[in-house]
């Protein structure tokens, strides 16, 4: 059994007859934060479904904290991976208050219903509001908020149960500059605190691969393009090869940015 945090051997994703994830070996070790980039279709998404034990692969073996699929019980070990996404977002009852979005997290669900919640529970989603920038508003309703403060709220929740691997999908997508920005420090904090789970990004973009990322992983077409330390991936020719056109690559103080090769 792997003592890594996540490794894929050979994982294969077939849906309707479309491969989706094609012989994937991924392995992610502690205190590593991975990003994960590509075009769309790529099987980003995918990926970061079968790295938090929410979808079964057709084929390869998966082991996730010390446990291989199909030898555990996935439901428990979702319990131990923080996850935000705009799924996990258009599921928030509009109404919710922002810590009852974080607090609920102790439990697995989202809508506070009759469970109940220690102090302990309610002063640590008090303490990570505060560590994204939101403890004022921690009475505000999800609905309420900002695309930019929905975020942070969910960045908060994926913390709460202190989890073992951290998988964010596109946590600045649907942002504007400043708000992108804003979300970039925080992650950056996040990356350089040695307190922090591993972490796994998706993202379409290299500018919102936060400072302090270690490595990267490129996709296309569900097949690994590259994957190792993250300046050694992010380079314009394997992002050229991924994303299919030819890219200018640049980096500066850690931020990465791309454009188009003019003709």
């Amino acid at each position: 059994m792997s003592d890594s945090v996540l490794q894929m051997s050979g994982v294969g994703v077939v849906r309707d007859g479309a491969t989706l994830l094609d012989r994937v070996d991924w392995r992610v070790e502690e205190g590593e934060r991975w990003v994960v980039l590509g075009p769309n279709g790529a099987g980003k998404t995918t990926l970061l479904q079968v790295a938090g034990a929410t979808l079964f692969p057709s084929s390869g073996t998966v082991d996730l904290l010390g446990e291989r699929f199909g030898h555990t019980d996935l439901g428990e070990l979702r319990t131990r991976v923080g996850l935000s996404s705009s799924s996990l977002a258009d599921r928030v009852p509009p109404q919710e208050k922002a810590l009852d979005v974080v607090v609920t997290a102790a439990y697995g669900v989202l809508g506070r219903w009759h469970e109940r919640y220690d102090d302990g529970d309610v002063a640590r989603a008090q303490e990570l509001l505060s560590r994204t920038g939101l403890r004022a508003f921690a009475a505000r309703r999800f609905g309420t908020l900002s695309e930019g403060e929905r975020k942070r709220v969910l960045l908060a929740r994926a913390l709460m149960t202190d989890p073992e691997l951290l998988l964010l999908d596109e946590p600045a997508a649907g942002l504007d500059l400043g708000a992108r920005e804003a979300l970039l420090r925080l992650l950056t904090r996040l990356a350089e605190d040695d307190a922090s789970p591993p972490t796994v990004l998706v993202t379409h973009h290299v500018e919102e691969v936060p400072v302090g990322t270690t490595h990267a992983l490129l996709l296309s077409r569900g097949a690994v393009v590259a994957a190792g330390p993250v300046r050694e991936v992010l380079t314009a020719p394997l992002l050229s090869r991924a994303f299919g056109l030819p890219l200018v690559v640049e980096e500066r103080d850690g931020r990465f940015a791309a454009r188009a090769l003019a003709f």
